[in-house]
């Protein structure tokens, strides 16, 4: 006897749904337990990096459910080598422009390197200034047992964590470069005895960087916390990228993992040669640009 097949059915991020988190109707901030319920309902969702309000304001305008406001921007916003360099206080103003940008989105705050290696009271006070000061609804930090205690403390203390390990590119000096992470058993299994790690410490979600995709999926499986991915295969709950990456505004080249999914780079230089020829020309101001 044979059955016909089941009609597919409608994905949860659709806009059928209120509750999602991508397509959903919800105005209201979303929260950590809307993660939560995500990843109970098997949905993906996107999250992208921002570090102005204007940019954060068009990224919520288009649905995005979380921003993070990354020390990725020492790299692509304050011209910074690495991410290193970024200090509190320059994470903190950036962060109160990106919550001051948006409605919906949950602004998830980066403590920068040095903010919180020292330890749990460290992690404490930098951690509330951001919430206190920029806005943010919670923040981010890099390792896996070695920041449990930081994150039990902050979780305890009433501020959500999302953890981040694989590549933490807050060691760049340590690992010489950005190597993929996760590689051998050895590393492997040290990989998700730091993912259970930050679960049990109770971060709400841990980012996978450069982690190959079948451990990636492995911790995805094994976690009941959604992981984030960015160069981490298909089967994370998330995935992340910097939006200058993504958008095609950074020079030069970019990571494997990233697809650009425009040239903005290209424009942009473009409408700046146009402006310039007009003055130039004598074209720009016009007329109708004149007062009288």
């Amino acid at each position: 006897m044979t059955h016909a097949p089941k009609a597919a059915s409608r994905p949860d991020s659709s806009p059928a749904n209120p509750k999602a988190l991508y397509g959903g109707t919800s105005s209201r901030r979303i929260t950590v337990r809307d993660i939560a319920a995500a990843k109970g309902r098997g949905e993906k969702w996107p999250m992208l990096t921002a570090y102005d309000a204007m940019t954060a304001s068009v990224f919520d305008e288009s649905g995005i459910p979380v921003l993070l406001v990354g020390d990725s921007m020492g790299n692509c916003h304050l011209g910074y080598d690495s991410t290193v360099p970024v200090t509190m206080d320059e994470i903190a103003l950036l962060s109160a422009a990106v919550v001051r940008g948006t409605k919906r989105a949950l602004i998830v705050g980066d403590l920068p390197f040095g903010s919180y290696q020292e330890g749990s009271v460290q992690a404490l006070r930098n951690a509330t200034r951001l919430v206190k000061e920029a806005g943010v609804g919670a923040v981010k930090l890099e390792g896996g047992e070695r920041s449990a205690d930081q994150i039990d403390l902050l979780v305890r203390s009433g501020i959500p964590v999302m953890a981040h390990i694989g590549l933490t590119p807050q060691s760049v000096n340590a690992y010489g470069g950005y190597p993929v992470q996760g590689r051998g058993e050895e590393a492997a299994q040290q990989l998700l005895r730091d993912a259970k790690a930050v679960q049990d410490a109770g971060a709400f979600a841990v980012v996978l960087e450069l982690v190959p995709a079948e451990l990636a999926a492995e911790v995805t499986r094994t976690l009941h916390i959604p992981t984030v991915g960015i160069g981490a295969g298909q089967e994370c709950d998330a995935q992340v990228l910097v939006w200058t990456d993504m958008a095609g505004m950074t020079a030069g080249r970019v990571p494997r993992f990233v697809k650009q999914y425009a040239n903005l780079r290209e424009v942009l230089g473009d409408a700046a040669k146009s402006f310039a020829d007009d003055v130039v020309g004598g074209l720009y101001p016009a007329e109708e640009h004149a007062f009288h």
